[in-house]
């Protein structure tokens, strides 16, 4: 078929593992548009869902770190963290060996892939699952865009994967939804953990949602990681729904800055042509 559903959230792990921390208001609407986000995924009717998220050193490390990777398994499990800590339950995760195959034999043709056929969920990717699949009866492609380990693929090639994304989407036969994960502005595991920049937030979800593929691209590592903290690196996987979504625009469902959840919360859907 094609690609049938493109949208982007935050995955940190105090939006699940600290939720009774958190201002309840906020918090409750913040959850209301993830599960807004899930009944537009559902409406899909996707055979597969291919979540592009940052791994944070839980499969790759500094001794074999991949710019992209593409899971090619017929299950997962996750999460990978403290069941407790987190407040998901560890489960098995349903693939799509056979699709996640001929997706990277395509993608193969445009740019370098590297593929995984076992791979821990860590939240990542199960934070966003929670909200989205609760059911876990939906096969999952996990790709992991490295936003850990510099040098870090430029957002140029980030947003040119996500063209080549679409081309290996468009080429199947099944139903196949996309969802991006990832910050945007946090400094997570340091001193200033908490610290969001919600204006730089914004600027960013405005080029985001203008599909604006100049001004998504323009910004250096030096600056994101001053304005947007080290976790900034992770608007790769926003960039990747946006390359995905050429030509289209998005809309914003959510965002607020929610200190306790360490990081800038955002539900956004981008438009499928």
């Amino acid at each position: 078929m094609s690609l049938v559903f493109a949208g982007v959230c935050s995955h940190a792990p105090g939006i699940t593992g600290r939720a009774a921390r958190a201002e309840p208001r906020v918090r409750d609407e913040f959850y209301a548009k993830l599960g807004e986000l899930r009944e537009r995924l559902e409406a899909a009717e996707p055979d597969a869902l291919i979540v592009v998220a940052a791994e944070h050193f839980a499969n790759f490390f500094m001794n074999n770190m991949p710019a992209y990777c593409v899971g090619m398994a017929d299950f997962y499990e996750g999460p990978i963290e403290d069941e407790a800590w987190l407040a998901i339950e560890r489960r098995r995760v349903p693939g799509n060996a056979a699709l996640s195959r001929r997706i990277v034999e395509k993608l193969l043709h445009d740019i370098d892939v590297a593929y995984a056929e076992e791979w821990k969920f860590d939240h990542g990717i199960m934070v966003p699952l929670h909200f989205l699949t609760p059911r876990y009866d939906v096969p999952v492609i996990p790709v992991n865009v490295n936003c850990q380990g510099p040098p870090l693929t430029p957002l140029e090639r980030a947003y040119e994967f996500g063209r080549a994304l679409r081309r290996a989407c468009d080429a199947q036969p099944e139903r196949i939804a996309l969802v991006g994960t990832g910050g945007i502005s946090h400094w997570p595991a340091t001193p200033d953990s908490g610290t969001i920049n919600e204006a730089w937030d914004r600027e960013f979800l405005a080029r985001f949602l203008a599909n604006d593929r100049a001004a998504l691209t323009s910004y250096t590592d030096e600056e994101t990681l001053r304005d947007a903290g080290q976790g900034g690196f992770e608007i790769r996987t926003f960039l990747a729904v946006a390359g995905a979504t050429e030509g289209a625009k998005g809309e914003l469902l959510f965002y607020a800055p929610i200190p306790i959840f360490a990081v800038g919360c955002t539900v956004a859907t981008m438009a499928v042509e």
